[in-house]
């Protein structure tokens, strides 16, 4: 994408869990020493859903924070996005599910899913539907519940993966310097089978002839070979991204990182990138999946570690293997 698309961050919103999981309690369930699943993990804490709550639930409060510090009603939004890595049910769509718990009629309510990358997608889409005059006002909502998906038999991911929601509301830019300026996306599907959940669609279910067991329906991992795939490929994805940025950070001010797990993060590192200039959420709320990118966003902006006219890099990986990345000036 080489043409900048307009528009503007109205507000972001987090709504998190209320239970807070100490990586010693999830080291005890994988069989792990604690210190040694901290180290590796880089996870101090994380929150998981507790009986009574769900990603429905905390999307729509994620979702009502950000229409409210934006000053707006849920009837102004002209599209509403849902950008989560697990469903709440296969059919109908979450969005429509979203809708209904916000009380929204009428408005279009649709999925953008990319597993890790579903909020950068859902930004991107955003950003050319604003941009073009096709809307408004966007409601994007990342709502994510993968304890429970976890199979403790694999501390690997068990280690690192929280819930939470975000949402992000947007709206037309003030200036012309504001928007998106570049995004990239690149798949390499020989990563495929490195992160997936098996079961549950068509490929695998209860009326497969070798039938399913229960693993099939939890996350699998292999972080190792995540690793290799993505230090082979990123930094020339970058390269295409904007030139420089495999070994810098030209003209951005903040990255916001996915928060895939501390080895991930470490990679950076290797670009050139200022650990200054990194917003890091992993040790206190884990790898949310799709939410991760936009609860880190959230922090940024309420932190005031990024401020208007600052220049963000949105970046990460998710399964697939897929690589994606956005600019964008506040």
């Amino acid at each position: 994408m080489t043409t900048s698309l307009p528009f503007r961050i109205l507000s972001t919103a987090q709504a998190l869990p209320q239970r807070v999981v100490t990586t010693a309690e999830v080291a005890a369930l994988c069989g792990v020493p604690a210190g040694v699943a901290e180290a590796r993990s880089g996870v101090r804490e994380r929150r998981w859903l507790s009986e009574g709550e769900t990603a429905l639930a905390l999307g729509a409060r994620a979702a009502r924070e950000a229409l409210s510090a934006a000053q707006l009603d849920i009837g102004e939004v002209d599209v509403l996005l849902n950008a989560s890595g697990s469903q709440l049910q296969p059919i109908p769509d979450g969005a429509a599910l979203l809708a209904r718990e916000l009380g929204a009629s009428g408005l279009a309510a649709y999925s953008l899913h990319g597993t890790c990358l579903s909020f950068l997608l859902a930004l991107q889409h955003a950003a050319l539907l604003i941009g073009t005059g096709r809307a408004r006002y966007i409601l994007i909502i990342s709502s994510e519940s993968g304890s429970l998906g976890l199979n403790f038999a694999e501390a690997e991911s068990s280690l690192l993966i929280g819930d939470g929601a975000a949402a992000v509301l947007l709206g037309p830019a003030e200036h012309a310097a504001q928007g998106l300026h570049a995004a990239r996306f690149e798949t390499y599907p020989e990563g495929a089978a490195h992160t997936q959940i098996r079961g549950g669609g068509s490929l695998l279910n209860d009326r497969s002839p070798r039938g399913i067991q229960r693993e099939d329906y939890l996350f699998e991992m292999h972080g190792l070979s995540i690793l290799k795939l993505a230090s082979r490929v990123v930094p020339g994805f970058l390269e295409r991204l904007r030139p420089g940025l495999s070994a810098g950070l030209p003209g951005i001010d903040r990255v916001i990182p996915h928060q895939a797990s501390a080895a991930g993060l470490a990679l950076m590192r290797r670009y050139g990138w200022p650990e200054d200039r990194i917003e890091v959420t992993l040790p206190t709320l884990g790898n949310v999946i799709a939410a991760s990118l936009p609860l880190t966003l959230h922090r940024a902006l309420t932190g005031d570690h990024a401020q208007a006219g600052d220049t963000l890099l949105l970046v990460g990986t998710g399964a697939g293997l897929t690589a994606g990345g956005l600019i964008v000036t506040l």
